[in-house]
């Protein structure tokens, strides 16, 4: 189940990149930018600002059904792909890796939920020569992961919460694993680029950041990205009908991540803000 193709990004990887977006997600972050992620199957999206409220205005009823939807304001969210319908439209942007050294990022939701759907188009792009990289949590199968990583060049690997307690608090999972995991690639050299998304109230307090800061320390880390907090996605709760713990929350001010860099770099943490 696929949610999203997006494709000549600069982010999540080096080069140029096509983003292969895999729907759902074990974990429930409260400042998820991709609420559409979560769940496994198909959903609908209403867009508010196509919408003219077809059952409020006794017209008639809202169809619920975007292939019936008079102004385009409802579309399917996720859609049902093959191995060799993904590996079809990487194709079409071959020429862009090639030139720039970039390639495919399989993220999510989390690619380890759809995990052996994900090895199979990473061991077929391996084959062609393109480059391969996921974005994870690291929530999920060791098993997969550690065969994923025999074929990967990156694994843009998020650290969120530290504390397991405070992390099941907060997003509903195991941290352990999570840092097992983590713990694990690197035994095995893996390529492992750490990404801190910088949550105010959330991730970004003291006693989150000193043992983040400690962990990486431990496992001789010494780059990671910082990935503040934004606002793009806090319109599609609304359209998916759900509520948005992070509605009121600001972004750090470029005045905070620069004294996170700081703070990082003077711990022997290269730091690059954003992905």
């Amino acid at each position: 189940m696929v949610f999203n193709i997006q494709r000549y990004s600069v982010h999540d990887g080096e080069g140029i990149r096509t983003i292969i977006f895999l729907k759902g997600c074990p974990l429930r972050c409260p400042w998820c930018s991709n609420p559409e992620s979560q769940q496994t199957q198909q959903e609908i999206l209403r867009k508010d600002s196509l919408c003219n409220r077809c059952s409020s205005n006794n017209a008639f009823e809202c169809p619920k059904d975007p292939d019936f939807c008079p102004t385009n304001a409802l579309e399917w969210v996720g859609k049902e792909m093959s191995v060799e319908e993904v590996i079809d439209e990487v194709k079409k942007d071959m020429v862009f890796y090639e030139s720039s050294g970039g390639g495919v990022t399989l993220s999510g939701g989390e690619v380890l939920l759809q995990g052996a759907f994900a090895l199979e188009i990473i061991k077929r792009l391996h084959r062609m020569g393109i480059a391969t990289a996921i974005e994870t949590s690291g929530h999920g199968s060791w098993e997969l992961l550690d065969e994923m990583s025999d074929y990967l060049d990156e694994i843009l690997y998020d650290l969120k919460i530290i504390d397991p307690k405070q992390f099941r608090k907060v997003i509903k999972g195991d941290g352990n694993l999570i840092l097992r995991n983590f713990e694990k690639l690197l035994d095995k050299k893996a390529n492992v680029i750490v990404r801190i998304p910088v949550i105010p109230t959330y991730t970004d307090t003291e006693e989150n950041i000193d043992q983040i800061i400690g962990f990486l320390k431990k496992h001789q880390i010494h780059f990671a990205h910082l990935l503040p907090f934004h606002q793009y996605g806090s319109s599609k709760y609304k359209g998916l009908g759900r509520d948005y713990e992070c509605e009121d929350l600001s972004p750090p001010s470029d005045e905070r991540m620069q004294k996170l860099k700081a703070r990082f770099e003077q711990e022997g943490i290269k730091i690059q803000i954003g992905g």
